[in-house]
């Protein structure tokens, strides 16, 4: 079975690459810097050094494939919605004059609202794009990924976590590597056809407030949540550098689904996932909340 994987290096392809050499295939792996990959894994998988932006590179990249996994991976551009547009043409040219089988695409939830979610937009405009093929393709509409946290490092180990979500308002929260999972176990079956959408909802919703208690008990620091406005989230961004359309596009995924947002595919057996926030938190989060601490 010949399977290609975009970004594969990444929180969930990584797990889908050694999902799938666990399961005996060599998959094909389409990366801009082989570099990146364990040394073990590179040499078990054949590598396609390309840009998903080229579209003729992919084309050749999936020419015999019988499933894909495409990732729009971060393009730095202006609009990342028109970025993910763009993307999602290529993925959908490689669909069609490949005829790939199976496509899992991963989505995200409140992709299913289409528009005003910001930077979700674009992954809405990829859905779009790959059902216009009529292939068998899947949707993995993903909850908020814990890795997420990562990006709070500094205000984490200052005891604060800020939110521009209401505080009582629970999400789904849903360790990358149970993406990887799900993936994997789709890419490898061939008992599915047709147009799919699949939540990964992770275990359980968490509000702010529960996630600030979790990181609290499962790291040992106190932390607690902080609701900050849109403006201000704004001003943060923008400080850091990030054009007018990046910024829209970053607030506008949580302002999108903050008021009366129930996603499409509830929860159920098929789109709750083991691995809870606290066992990532510990495995992860916790050492580098520690690093350099005396105790």
């Amino acid at each position: 079975m010949r399977i290609v994987v975009t970004t594969p290096t990444g929180n969930v392809g990584s797990r889908v690459v050694r999902l799938l050499l666990q399961a005996g295939g060599t998959p094909v792996l389409l990366l801009r810097h082989p570099g990146r990959l364990d040394p073990d894994v590179r040499d078990r998988c054949e590598l396609v050094v390309a840009d998903q932006r080229d579209g003729d590179a992919v084309v050749r990249a999936t020419r015999g494939a019988d499933a894909l996994y495409w990732v729009d991976p971060p393009t730095g551009e202006d609009d990342p919605v028109a970025a993910s547009a763009r993307l999602g043409a290529v993925a959908a040219r490689a669909v069609t004059e490949n005829r790939i089988p199976r496509t899992v695409f991963q989505s995200s939830v409140g992709a299913e609202k289409r528009t005003g979610v910001g930077m979700i937009d674009g992954l809405a405009r990829v859905e779009t794009q790959l059902d216009a093929t009529g292939a068998t393709v899947l949707h993995l509409r993903c909850g908020y990924f814990a890795t997420n946290l990562l990006g709070n490092l500094a205000e984490l180990r200052q005891g604060t976590l800020t939110t521009t979500m209401p505080l009582d308002r629970p999400l789904p929260w849903v360790d990358p590597r149970d993406v990887g999972d799900v993936a994997a176990a789709r890419l490898l079956s061939t008992a599915w056809s047709g147009r799919q959408v699949q939540a990964v909802h992770g275990p359980e919703d968490l509000t702010p407030l529960q996630v600030a208690e979790v990181v609290s008990a499962s790291t040992g620091r106190r932390v607690t949540a902080v609701r900050v406005s849109d403006e201000d989230l704004r001003a943060q961004l923008r400080s850091a550098g990030m054009t007018d359309a990046q910024v829209e596009g970053f607030v506008g995924m949580s302002s999108g689904v903050r008021d009366d947002f129930v996603p499409e595919d509830p929860r159920t057996v098929l789109t709750t996932t083991p691995t809870t926030l606290a066992s990532w938190v510990h495995q992860h989060l916790r050492p580098l909340l520690h690093e350099g601490r005396v105790e």
